[in-house]
């Protein structure tokens, strides 16, 4: 495949991904930036695309990977205004202080509603909590799969019917 034959197919499938960058930023100047560099990446990465797959799911994956990528980047940065003066320092996450007050009155809460739960409900939980598997849960206790993950489901159900504010 040459060049030109892969540019005009990456062209061809272009106006599809233009709503997906849309629906993924909600956002257009940040859809056209997304389209822009998944088109830049595509054409860049030409050797990478097996001639044969679907091209389209190889566009989508670009931008959707891209997307994702942006998004951790800018989530460990806070955007600061233009608009405020250069002089002002923002604080660190770091050094701010806590009030831990409210969430151990949360926890005392929800342990208070864990320790209601019926104790077959309360046992699933609290092993499925603690980093068992359904399986071993099941095995552990001699109930069937199923079983045990209705309890904890009801048990889940229960806990937030018991803690909804």
């Amino acid at each position: 495949m040459t060049t030109a034959d892969f540019n005009s197919m990456v062209v061809r499938h272009s106006d599809f991904l233009r709503p997906y960058a849309v629906s993924l930023t909600h956002d257009n100047e940040d859809a056209k930036d997304l389209f822009q560099e998944t088109m830049m990446r595509a054409l860049l990465n030409r050797e990478k695309y097996q001639f044969g797959t679907n091209l389209k799911a190889w566009l989508y994956t670009i931008m959707r990977n891209i997307f994702i990528n942006n998004y951790r980047r800018n989530k460990k940065f806070t955007k600061v205004s233009g608009d405020a003066p250069s002089e002002n320092v923002m604080y660190n996450a770091d050094k701010t202080a806590y009030n831990e007050g409210w969430n151990n009155v949360r926890l005392s809460e929800v342990k208070k509603a864990v320790d209601d739960l019926p104790q077959v409900f309360r046992l699933s939980f609290e092993l499925h909590y603690t980093g068992y598997k359904y399986q071993e849960i099941a095995d552990l206790l001699n109930e069937p799969l199923g079983t045990i993950k209705s309890r904890i489901h009801f048990a889940r159900k229960m806990l937030m019917s018991k803690l909804d504010r």
